[in-house]
């Protein structure tokens, strides 16, 4: 399954200058237990914010240049579809981990979405998600994490 996961404040804010706006543990605690044990993927930059791989987790970074890390944790794809061409022999969720443009990328794969809101506006923030990114999906499960904070799990509609 590809599983969007995004922290997204009460202005749809997710970055500023190239890192996440805000730290919060729960939130961070969250995302390590969804995620471990299954792929991320994320664009060049979101690798750069985060400054090495995660472990226990099979770290895609989408790049059309080679000079993306070379090191054996992390498997470098120039596209989209070659992560969906992936997919098809990994026995694991592959998670969507940003950024904005990654995110839009996959916007018609992802099937469900594990967004974390966080209770701030972020005035100078400059990656924000698209306000309608949920419009085809369902809230089906909510969980409230500490410092405000609650994800909301949201499934595609089905036809």
């Amino acid at each position: 399954m590809i599983v969007g996961i995004v922290a997204i404040a009460k202005n749809f804010a997710i970055g500023k200058d190239g890192k996440l706006p805000w730290h919060h543990s729960a939130d961070l605690k969250f995302f390590k237990e969804t995620t471990t044990g299954n792929a991320i993927v994320m664009g060049a930059n979101t690798y750069r914010s985060i400054g090495k791989p995660l472990p226990n987790r099979l770290n895609i970074v989408l790049s059309r240049n080679s000079s993306v890390d070379r090191v054996p944790e992390i498997m470098r794809l120039s596209d989209k579809d070659e992560v969906l061409d992936l997919a098809q022999y990994l026995t694991r969720d592959i998670y969507i981990i940003g950024g904005a443009e990654v995110f839009k990328s996959f916007a018609d794969h992802i099937e469900k979405w594990f967004v974390t809101d966080v209770p701030d506006d972020v005035v100078e923030a400059d990656v924000f998600m698209p306000e309608n990114f949920l419009d085809d999906f369902t809230e089906t499960a909510r969980r409230d994490l500490s410092d405000g904070l609650h994800v909301r799990t949201m499934q595609r509609w089905k036809d």
